[in-house]
């Protein structure tokens, strides 16, 4: 990647130490540099994301990247409420892809989350830092939580008070007899009024504020109203446009064929037959994959399918799911790092009146993103042009500057919509990129690099396969004692594995076992994972108890007021342990996640057939507070019908190095027919906010588990349900 000077400045300064400090602390603020690059025809930048045009429009510009989860309607109704604007004035712009918009917030926001206390007077070092690390990510459900309430409300309220000052210093009044409503500022006294449009232009001559007064929830006027997306008509009525809609003049489309077996290389191709075809202008060779490149993308895949690739042999085409399994049992037999360790579990264990083991496992998920994955790439005049749909733009704007050589800055982003990401549009695990700037090298036009679904479901970065072995100890009243756990290979959060219940001895550790299969952020990442481990083997421990699961749990809730809340909520809202129809039962699951505590009971039936049938899914949710209370809830929704999904479904096996899925008939989707009813009901505690896109999803597959164990006597240690046929009696494994 070629660095200019500046940023490598920049990056060896951050290295170095405090000299960044001075340099942010002396250098024109951002939106002062807003206001000389990009301000035109009368606008004014109040702060970064804040523009407003002399005909009193105020424009919210959001470093998020819209994929369903409301962003661009939640973070400016953040924004417009502690401005004072009239929602009706408010337009919403996507942040451009440039270092102006790199989202220092989010960075200070996830180093709180982990603990870390990050004083104001290093914001500028922030900032530099976000800047070089090319952040502007939309993903650890984090858009509301971090860059909403500590970005966009101090950007509207510091605006606001920009305004008013302005107004003050125009009227010779005291800022105190001032008032701003509905994107105006009044004088009462005198009956003066001006809209922010008139105002703003003088008011950008001042500095915003690090540390405006924000309001308090009672003040609010748009936050915790459900108002409508602005990102909805455009994807009912289809103008809105997706990176697979790119289309340029001269543009030419590529389809590819990486190798079957991770990490193997190219060995030959024999172009012949393709090169012959209608509109097929040439093949790329690159290290690991083919690419037929052609007037359409149709005669591309066709001409694809016809080559005679070989690709080299290692030792990789003998891994098997089978063999990745047994090389984690044995990972788990050997050196262990420790992750948590409270009071003495080995001796508590030795002197339990009784104990219980069990291990678990789930398979690799791909994240099967409905909107095939794709990448526009012009390059030209030493510069390039990007069209795609991406969770992080600037981080994909390094990423093709990166792999071409060229400087940053000569690369330019055109964003879209993309439709769906869970992780999978990320920098680290968008290998389409890659393979897109590369192929579009070769040619003075536009290039349209498009996976197919097959080469998708089998090239993904996988949420990773995972066995967890628990043993756990009662005393001689049944109560628990202690809780030992080991799993194989700690992923991100750290704290995905710890079970939120006061239990006295707790040893939890793990053993790191990586495979040659690829892996990568998936939604709600290694929560969904441990809270089907941690939450089905709970239920256990409540079974051998003899204790009713739900109060097993409260029980050891006591010093967690907030996640008793939210199970008592569950519970009362699902009617626990009210008369079900013949045939159901319900379980039911907890978690914390994202700074959200979810808990979840499902009601279950089993069908003739022996499969699973969910009918009802309550989940009761405490984010804090809700930004948008439709957004929660279809948030909440969203995340159960994909956490349900992998439940009942999902499952990527490796044979001979290889996926053996290959499109949605053999990994199969949750259908609108076998849906369940979901109600989510929100707890407003007023704790510190959490975020929305994830929490939802880890603790349905515990409690459809569970409820399938009330039912059948069989406890579900190993995901997906489809590979059982339960009865009554003890249940039939399905090869």
């Amino acid at each position: 990647m070629k660095i200019n000077r500046r940023r490598f400045l920049l990056g060896t300064t951050v290295v170095g130490g405090g000299l960044l400090i001075g340099y942010a602390t002396t250098r024109p603020s951002k939106h002062s540099v807003a206001n000389d690059t990009l301000a035109e025809n009368g606008q004014s930048f109040l702060t970064t994301w804040l523009r407003i045009d002399p005909d009193n429009t105020v424009t919210v510009l959001v470093p998020h990247s819209e994929m369903g989860q409301g962003v661009l309607t939640s973070l400016p109704m953040m924004a417009a409420d502690e401005l004072d604007a009239d929602w009706d004035l408010v337009r919403v712009e996507q942040a451009p892809a440039t270092d102006l918009f790199a989202n220092g917030v989010l960075v200070k926001g996830f180093a709180q989350s982990l603990g870390v206390s990050v004083p104001g007077f290093l914001d500028g070092a922030i900032n530099k830092v976000s800047e070089i690390m090319n952040i502007q990510i939309t993903g650890g459900s984090s858009s509301v939580r971090f860059t909403g309430e500590n970005g966009m409300r101090v950007a509207g309220a510091a605006a606001r008070e920009m305004l008013i000052k302005t107004a003050a210093a125009r009227w010779e009044v005291p800022e105190s007899e001032l008032t701003a409503r509905l994107s105006h500022v009044h004088h009462e006294a005198s009956g003066r009024t001006a809209t922010y449009g008139e105002l703003a232009s003088d008011a950008a001559r001042f500095e915003p504020s690090p540390t405006p007064r924000l309001k308090e929830p009672h003040e609010f006027t748009l936050m915790g109203k459900p108002i409508p997306r602005i990102d909805i008509p455009a994807k009912v009525d289809g103008t809105a446009a997706f990176g697979m809609d790119a289309r340029l003049p001269g543009m030419l489309y590529a389809a590819v064929k990486t190798s079957p077996v991770f990490g193997n290389k190219l060995v030959s191709v024999n172009s012949d037959v393709a090169l012959q075809r209608r509109g097929v202008v040439r093949v790329v060779e690159l290290d690991d994959a083919v690419a037929v490149v052609a007037d359409n993308y149709w005669r591309a895949k066709q001409a694809l399918a016809a080559l005679d690739i070989q690709f080299e042999a290692t030792a990789n085409d003998q891994v098997s799911t089978q063999s990745i399994y047994a090389q984690f049992d044995t990972a788990l037999q050997g050196e262990l790092s420790e992750d948590v360790e409270e009071g003495d579990t080995p001796t508590a264990l030795a002197g339990a009146a009784t104990t219980i083991d069990a291990t678990y496992r789930v398979p690799y998920l791909a994240h099967a993103a409905m909107e095939p994955m794709n990448c526009t790439v012009h390059f030209h005049d030493s510069k390039a042009d990007v069209w795609t749909g991406t969770q992080d733009n600037l981080g994909i704007r390094g990423r093709v500057a990166s792999v071409s050589g060229l400087d940053e800055n000569d690369v330019t982003m055109h964003m879209f919509y993309l439709g769906g990401g869970f992780g999978r549009r990320l920098p680290n695990t968008t290998n389409t990129i890659d393979q897109a700037t590369r192929i579009a090298q070769q040619f003075d036009v536009p290039v349209q690099t498009i996976w197919s679904r097959e080469e998708d479901m089998q090239q993904d970065y996988y949420r990773p396969a995972v066995t967890s072995a628990f043993r756990a100890g009662f005393d001689a009243s049944n109560n628990l004692i202690a809780w030992e756990n080991h799993y194989t290979t700690k992923n991100e959060p750290a704290e995905a594995a710890h079970p939120p219940y006061s239990i006295p001895n707790k040893s939890i550790a793990y053993a790191d076992s990586s495979t040659h299969v690829p892996t990568g952020a998936w939604r709600s990442v290694a929560h969904s994972q441990h809270t089907f481990f941690l939450e089905s083997f709970v239920d256990e421990l409540a079974h051998k108890a003899g204790k009713n699961p739900y109060q097993f749990r409260l029980d050891m809730l006591r010093d967690k007021p907030r996640h008793a809340a939210v199970l008592k909520t569950a519970a009362e809202r699902a009617g626990w342990e009210r008369n079900l129809p013949e045939g159901h039962a319900m379980g039911i699951a907890l978690q914390e996640s994202f700074g959200s505590i979810v808990a979840q009971v499902a009601e279950v039936s089993i069908n003739s057939d022996g499969s699973v049938r969910v009918h009802r899914v309550t989940c009761a949710l405490d984010c804090g507070r809700s930004v948008n209370p439709d957004t929660v809830a279809s948030q909440a929704e969203s995340g159960i019908i994909y956490g349900l999904t992998a439940a009942l479904y999902g499952e990527i096996t490796i044979a001979n190095g290889r996926v053996e899925q290959t499109n949605f008939n053999d990994y199969e989707m949750l259908r609108l027919s076998d849906s369940p009813e979901i109600d989510v009901v929100t707890i407003e505690s007023g704790a510190a906010l959490g975020g929305l896109g994830e929490p939802a999803t880890p603790p349905v597959a515990a409690a459809v588990a569970n409820a399938v164990y009330i039912l059948t006597g069989q406890r579900v240690r190993e995901l997906p349900l489809k590979n059982y046929r339960f009865t009554a009696a003890p249940v039939e494994r399905v090869a």
